[in-house]
């Protein structure tokens, strides 16, 4: 048995004992410091009565090693509807896009079990002369565009007039109103996906450097209530003789069609038709290895566990990842105070509890992604969903996740869809955005332990006390070039509504630390749709170029001092952490 006193994780008794020292001298600090009261009078305040944090973590080897495309993009099939899918190929779009790669990008949703392929190519020519202006022929301006695009090698961008984007986004906001009431009455109308339609998706994809992920329609049925698959197949030949390179799954929230369709899929049923589906992609050559993730189960709820659980009875093999998805709260929300509970922040590490259960007791060892990831359902809610106040849900989200050793988060949506997006219809990014950015520039699939030591009140008996300070740690990303192998990435989350001070303690202590500090920008607070970053305003240079992400330097020793209901990144260099060296 190895000696406690030798043992370099926090919790050892060396660590408790350097924390102990630590308190006492801060505890011997605070009679000498006195921070002055307001107007001089009254009773002063104490170093010591603000409360302060103790910070280490386990350097020595990962509780998680994540997938590289851990933190993942959605696009919603609405885009087809909509007409959004003829803009994927802007410059601006794609960069935003590229800036988040690796990443997978899965094109499904509500709306999968909707999607018809047919193969015609639909080839962009003129159904005679022009018009001289946008303005007078919409859709020639496409086909304009569609052939401009066709001329391109390789990957194919397009900058798009301003007057055309413009109505583009009065066509959207008109199908909005359509796609919100499909939405509420829970009764969609297919959507036809033509060859043409997914050479610009994958077009998409490909240029931006991410990885397809394609959902196929699960409600086509035979009489025997078996999958047809006649469709799917048609799809998988015309993508295989593109060479393009996909993973695939089947249906989404299959747990759920009775509501949407008036029909039930079993879990039996479900495992049978994925088998058929990996038949499938068997028999296509191109795809003999192709990845098929699924069931993509909804919330873990009693009916959509017990369909997990029947499924990975069945089909638990036959599967590359099983995928399930969640969300925090309906669309209705009308504070940022529910973006902002620490008890509604709780219960994804509940939910995933749930799912990592059922799939290992069937299947050890299986990865898990969590799909459909947003703020709110039924696409969320303006001014709440798209601010900085949705920030804390979403790197919430992302830590946890990381802790409890899910592959990959997939955020729902990339773009366009109600008002969880990550970037507007003027391709501008939110506040989202910008932390999924800083958290690819900074962290990377390792995932380290965390030990704080904080001092506080003692919970009243019965009371269930919910940290409102949330920190965690992953070695950095070895993609960034600005930091050696062997640094530490930590973000924090402060809820608190006051300042908090956070000391770093054992291996952490005496270190160099740069600080990226994201917080809202301008008079709205939390409502803001702009953010800041060590007090500079994230703006895009232009539609190639992204802005030049700073960090702050805090001198070896110093306190971290968080500013109440901000998000902070906290990177250690120099550590030469032995879990990040390789």
């Amino acid at each position: 048995m190895p000696n406690p006193a030798t043992c370099p994780f926090p919790g050892s008794r060396l660590w408790l004992v350097s924390v102990a020292l630590m308190v006492q001298s801060v505890i011997s600090s605070s009679s000498t410091y006195q921070r002055p009261a307001p107007g001089g009078g009254g009773k002063r305040t104490g170093f010591m009565e603000r409360t302060l944090i103790l910070l280490d973590v386990n350097t020595r080897s990962p509780v998680q090693v994540l997938n590289d495309n851990f933190l993942s993009l959605q696009l919603d099939p609405s885009i087809i509807k909509d007409g959004w899918l003829d803009f994927l190929s802007s410059k601006r779009l794609v960069t935003l896009a590229r800036g988040l790669s690796p990443a997978y990008l899965r094109f499904g949703g509500k709306r999968t079990d909707f999607l018809h392929f047919h193969n015609l190519k639909n080839l962009a020519k003129f159904r005679g002369p022009g018009p001289d202006y946008y303005l007078k022929n919409y859709e020639d301006d496409i086909v304009r565009s569609d052939i401009a695009l066709d001329k391109q090698r390789g990957c194919k961008l397009a900058n798009h007039p301003d007057m055309m984007l413009e109505l583009q986004r009065e066509k959207a906001a008109q199908m909005q109103l359509v796609l919100l009431k499909e939405q509420l009455s829970n009764l969609y109308s297919n959507i036809t996906i033509t060859a043409r339609s997914l050479d610009k998706l994958y077009n998409f994809a490909e240029c931006a450097g991410l990885h397809l992920v394609l959902g196929l329609n699960a409600q086509q049925r035979n009489p025997d209530s078996s999958w047809n698959s006649s469709s799917a197949l048609s799809l998988l030949k015309y993508s295989a003789g593109k060479k393009y390179n996909i993973s695939w799954e089947l249906g989404n929230e299959p747990n759920g069609y009775r509501s949407m369709m008036g029909q039930t899929v079993n879990s039996t049923q479900l495992a049978q038709d994925y088998t058929l589906l990996r038949t499938l992609l068997q028999s296509v050559r191109y795809y003999s290895r192709a990845h098929l993730l699924g069931p993509n189960a909804g919330r873990p709820r009693k009916n959509a566990i017990l369909l997990l659980d029947g499924f990975m009875k069945n089909a638990g093999s036959v599967v590359d990842a099983v995928t399930w998805q969640h969300y925090y709260m309906d669309g209705r929300v009308t504070k940022v105070e529910d973006f902002l509970k620490t008890r509604l922040l709780d219960t994804l590490t509940e939910q995933i509890t749930k799912v990592l259960k059922v799939v290992n007791s069937h299947v050890p060892g299986k990865k898990v992604w969590l799909g459909g990831v947003g703020p709110a359902w039924a696409g969320g809610t303006n001014n709440l969903s798209d601010t900085y106040a949705a920030g804390f849900l979403w790197l919430n989200t992302l830590g946890m996740a990381a802790v409890q050793g899910i592959d990959v988060v997939l955020r729902h949506s990339f773009f366009d869809y109600g008002y969880t997006h990550l970037v507007d219809q003027h391709f501008n990014p939110l506040p989202d955005y910008w932390l999924s950015l800083v958290f690819k520039r900074l962290v990377g699939p390792r995932v380290l332990a965390v030990r704080v030591a904080g001092l506080q009140r003692k919970p009243r008996p019965g009371r269930v006390i919910r940290d409102k300070l949330r920190i965690y740690a992953h070695c950095t990303s070895f993609h960034n070039r600005n930091y050696v192998r062997g640094s530490i990435t930590i973000y924090i989350i402060n809820l608190h509504r006051s300042r908090k001070k956070i000391k770093l303690a054992g291996t952490l202590r005496n270190m160099t630390v740069h600080q990226y500090l994201v917080q809202p920008y301008g008079t709205d607070g939390l409502h803001a749709r702009s953010v800041q970053l060590n007090g500079e305003r994230l703006l895009m240079v232009d539609n190639e170029t992204f802005p030049e992400l700073k960090p702050r330097t805090l001198r070896a020793g110093r306190t971290i001092a968080m500013p109440p209901m901000t998000i902070g990144f906290y990177v250690i260099k120099n550590i030469n952490a032995y879990a990040c060296r390789k």
